[in-house]
């Protein structure tokens, strides 16, 4: 009987080193798959606050046209100035404003209280309204352009007078008293003054230029009129 001599004992295979290299392998890929859809949840998320931003139905702008839409306008004070109301008259950027002329045969009221004259009118006119627009924003001064053509601030009467003058359509400075007998009486095609014993103002290509108006927008222009109950209407000859 043969005898069977004993070996080496046998070693056991080690098979926990693939497992745990299987399992990282695992773990790494579900990392990824968790990370990818993070970003995904996250474009997700700011695609839907985008799209709640914008009203239902408006227009998608470039970057190039953000700003007010073509053709629209600055909106007005009030309804009735709206067709009288402009920032500039179409006229080319940069122009100044007192080379500015509106088309048409209306002066047009700019969004910083100023007018533009209209281009139709004559030159006196729109001398007037340069003139005005150098005092549109002054303090009211009780007497303020009568003993000084340039004061530090004007009156009613004072007002009107430093435009008249300034367009050289008179010489001397009035009271509201004296334009209610200056000029031709009645309603001028282009400058109307109404005056009575305590206040004086002017309408030039339809707008009025006033010291009242100043109380409540800051400038004596304004394209909303006024009662002329009481005052006496006249103008300046020829115009």
């Amino acid at each position: 009987m043969s005898k069977v001599l004993p070996g080496p004992p046998a070693r056991a295979v080690s098979r926990s080193a693939p497992r745990v290299d299987r399992c990282r392998g695992a773990a790494t890929l579900i990392r990824r798959v968790d990370a990818a859809a993070l970003t995904f949840a996250t474009l997700a998320l700011l695609a839907t606050a985008v799209l709640a931003a914008v009203p239902p139905g408006a227009e998608a702008r470039t970057p190039s046209t953000i700003g007010p839409a073509a053709g629209a306008g600055a909106p007005p004070a009030v309804a009735s100035a709206k067709a009288k109301t402009t920032v500039g008259g179409g006229a080319v950027a940069g122009t100044p404003l007192s080379k500015l002329t509106a088309p048409g045969a209306e002066a047009r009221l700019t969004s910083t209280g100023l007018a533009i004259p209209p281009a139709a009118a004559p030159a006196k006119v729109q001398a007037v309204i340069r003139a005005g627009n150098k005092i549109a924003k002054t303090p009211y001064k009780w007497g303020g352009g009568h003993a000084l053509l340039e004061d530090s601030g004007y009156d009613c009467s004072g007002s009107v007078s430093y435009a008249l003058r300034k367009a050289r359509l008179m010489t001397a400075s009035l009271a509201s008293t004296g334009f209610m007998s200056w000029g031709r009486r009645g309603p001028g095609r282009w400058i109307t003054i109404r005056a009575n014993a305590g206040h004086a103002y002017m309408i030039v290509a339809g707008l009025r230029f006033d010291t009242s108006a100043s109380k409540v927008t800051g400038t004596r222009w304004s394209a909303q009129m006024r009662s002329s109950r009481g005052y006496v209407a006249t103008h300046p000859p020829g115009l």
